[in-house]
């Protein structure tokens, strides 16, 4: 089942090229905010499921054309984020060790929303395309054998990161650098989320592509790793890093696509009132010519 939350954050449930409102057969969950709302559904699932599969088997819907798509998963209480968890298609000779960070809530943004560059020092603005998974309940100290127990679905998610700062609360909890969506997919849709291709287009040009096989710690181990630092609850959200390779700068008008295999494709507009520009080569075409780092801001403020 794919769940979306769409114009007033209303819930809904995508059929086909249409959405159907589903709202009324979850008016009974106590909540007083969409995550809320959410996280209930997610904790009664059992309950529900069937429910809403009548409604949209009897529903005819709306196209998704002619609503606004919110994230799917509103304002999780935790987004939490693998650092270098990919082995770079075969260019590292072996994984990082784990390490992640945490995304402010108020950092999510959904399909269509614009991602807005802050007035500030960055040396590049930065795009990176992700799997994001979705817990389905209480979750600590997870061992990685139980870990899917604690999967209840997946998403486009993208890491958007400011470089060139002193420190990864500077660099990544910005507004609007989480964008999500469109849609929440259930895990019962995703027969083997280590087998999922994901690109991710910056003005129609391909510039990120990949395999979650690629993946230096897998899922389980992700989830093993994070619960054991701190508890994960109902709604709260996992995102399982990305191959930095095709990463490349990020400027006023562009518009960013991401579709990891299943989960639809994530509209974004960027907005930069500096209009700061940098060049379009990624990290692999400055690697290929034996160059370090990122590539250079050109015209601007801060260049």
């Amino acid at each position: 089942m794919k769940l979306v939350f769409f114009n007033d954050f209303t819930l809904g449930v995508v059929k086909g090229d249409s959405v159907v409102d589903v709202s009324g057969v979850v008016n009974d969950i106590p909540h007083i905010s969409p995550q809320d709302l959410l996280a209930g559904l997610i904790t009664r699932w059992d309950e529900y499921k069937g429910k809403l599969q009548s409604a949209v088997d009897s529903g005819s819907g709306v196209p998704t054309s002619s609503v606004k798509m919110r994230s799917p998963v509103p304002k999780p209480h935790n987004i939490d984020c693998m650092a270098v968890n990919y082995m770079e298609s075969g260019t590292r000779d072996e994984p990082a060790p784990k390490n992640g960070f945490l995304k402010s809530a108020n950092c999510v943004i959904g399909d269509g929303e614009t991602i807005v560059l802050p007035d500030m020092g960055a040396s590049i603005f930065e795009h990176e395309a992700e799997l994001g998974l979705v817990i389905s309940k209480r979750a600590s100290n997870v061992k990685a054998a139980d870990a899917y127990d604690y999967i209840f679905g997946y998403m486009n998610f993208i890491d958007v990161s400011a470089r060139g700062v002193p420190a990864f609360y500077q660099m990544k909890s910005r507004e609007t650098f989480a964008p999500m969506g469109p849609w929440l997919v259930t895990a019962d849709e995703v027969p083997d989320p280590q087998k999922l291709g994901i690109k991710l287009w910056v003005n129609g040009n391909l510039m990120q592509e990949f395999n979650t096989d690629d993946m230096a710690h897998k899922i389980p181990q992700v989830i093993e790793f994070i619960t054991a630092i701190h508890t994960l609850e109902a709604g709260d959200v996992i995102a399982t890093g990305t191959n930095h390779r095709g990463l490349s700068a990020l400027m006023d008008g562009d518009k960013m696509e991401l579709e990891v295999e299943g989960m639809g494709r994530l509209h974004n507009d960027v907005r930069d009132d500096l209009k700061r520009t940098w060049s379009r080569e990624t990290r692999l075409d400055r690697m290929n010519k034996g160059e370090e780092g990122t590539t250079p801001q050109l015209t601007g403020k801060y260049s």
